[in-house]
């Protein structure tokens, strides 16, 4: 039986985002294990912003790919990132806002609460 995924609170972690479809297994969770290779455990509420810092970084998220029911992101959209890509972001001060309850415990590997709790998403 597979265990429950967890956030960075330690509580059940939360659907990031299903419209599109996100995650590494396409799950609509910030879910990681050994077939996400880039880790992707950060759930962002992306920005024009971001998505241009991510498209010079040679990954174009608005771009679409139908034959894998992509159709390419827009601000506002919630996206699992690769906590290395968010890190890069943040670094360069155009990291996106994030919904914490949706962030997997691993991004902790990397980034401390205190620096994510800096980025929480507000919706209000």
């Amino acid at each position: 039986m597979k265990e429950t995924a967890v956030n960075v609170f330690g509580k059940p972690l939360v659907v990031c985002g299903t419209d599109p479809m996100t995650g590494a297994y396409r799950n609509g969770c910030c879910d990681t294990g050994p077939f996400d290779s880039g880790t992707h455990t950060v759930c962002a509420v992306v920005t024009d912003a971001f998505l241009t810092f991510s498209k010079s970084k040679g990954n174009d998220l608005t771009r679409a790919y139908p034959e894998y029911d992509f159709p390419g992101l827009i601000a506002g959209d919630h996206w699992c990132l690769c906590v290395s890509r968010w890190l890069e972001a943040y670094r360069s001060d155009v990291a996106p806002q994030i919904i914490l309850d949706a962030c997997h415990h691993k991004t902790l590997d990397h980034v401390s609460l205190d620096v994510l709790k800096k980025f929480a998403f507000d919706p209000a």
